[in-house]
């Protein structure tokens, strides 16, 4: 027989597998935590540290629980061992997804799972939506989470308000542990939401898209800076052609206001000049600086 001084054959790891009653985060004797319903993580009690300690079970520790009456099954990690012996504490959003009641029967089992590198979440509600930025709310919200099951409803508190999102896809596998990884995340169309019908135009909004100089009338005689311009958007100016346009519009006369104004437009009121006796009473023909003029020099 020889012996030697080291260990040729490391202790390999053995499966964890309890059975233990499951008890809601609200069942916990002290005060409320707040940080369990929170996040994806458990409430185990000393005796199970011990047990895995003894097993040389790999970290992180992570465990798969199931339900063997409905065969449904979650992921999750461990924060604390304070629980009393023979009780687990789960947040209610775990305990919903495994169909399971105060006092039943949940069994434990330790798995190790893939770094988790994609995951996409559909918002059972469209509420989601009205968060500022949902990425960095959900990211902050999975550093209380330890893996993600395929499947799972999962509740996220913000602004004291719960979402849930249901796991849609994970990879590399449909459990995925997220303890220090760097993990794409997409985002599926809320239930319920319905994308926004486009705005249909009123007759509001056609007579705020006509051009305001189709509303001017024509002007007759001198007129300054007579020429042709350009829109700054690159569109022509709209011309009407039609005979009733041409009709409506009144004739202008340069010097005279419109007396036929109705309330709530403005008015221009201009001061109009008398006619000399000597002379008719239809004003003259507008001629551009006509006046006189004076001089500052004083000639004698």
């Amino acid at each position: 027989m020889f012996q030697f001084g080291f260990n040729m054959f490391p202790d390999i790891p053995r499966p964890f597998n309890v059975t233990y009653q499951c008890y809601s985060v609200a069942m916990l004797p002290g005060n409320e935590r707040q940080d369990v319903e929170r996040g994806g993580k458990i409430i185990m009690p000393p005796s199970a540290l011990e047990q895995l300690t003894r097993l040389n079970i790999n970290y992180p520790m992570l465990f798969k629980l199931v339900n063997k009456k409905t065969r449904r099954e979650t992921h999750c990690g461990v924060l604390e061992f304070v629980a009393d012996e023979g009780k687990v504490y789960l947040p209610l959003w775990m305990m919903h997804n495994l169909n399971l009641e105060e006092g039943d029967l949940v069994q434990m089992e330790s798995v190790s799972l893939p770094v988790g590198t994609f995951s996409k979440f559909q918002p059972l509600s469209p509420e989601f939506l009205d968060i500022t930025n949902p990425k960095a709310v959900l990211e902050n919200c999975l550093r209380l989470f330890a893996c993600l099951t395929k499947g799972d409803v999962i509740a996220v508190q913000y602004n004291q308000k719960v979402y849930e999102l249901c796991v849609l896809e994970t990879k590399p596998g449909d459990a995925i542990s997220i303890i220090e990884c760097d993990m794409n995340v997409e985002f599926a169309a809320p239930i319920g939401y319905k994308e926004p019908e486009p705005k249909r135009k009123t007759q509001e909004d056609e007579e705020m898209a006509l051009d305001p100089s189709d509303l001017m009338p024509e002007p007759s005689g001198f007129v300054a800076f007579k020429g042709t311009g350009n829109r700054l958007d690159g569109k022509k100016k709209k011309e009407s052609t039609s005979a009733e346009h041409l009709i409506s519009k009144p004739t202008y006369v340069r010097g005279i206001p419109d007396y036929d104004w109705e309330i709530g437009t403005l008015r221009f009121i201009r001061k109009t000049l008398k006619p000399k006796a000597n002379e008719s009473e239809e004003p003259d023909e507008f001629k551009p600086f006509k006046g006189t003029g004076f001089s500052l020099r004083n000639r004698t």
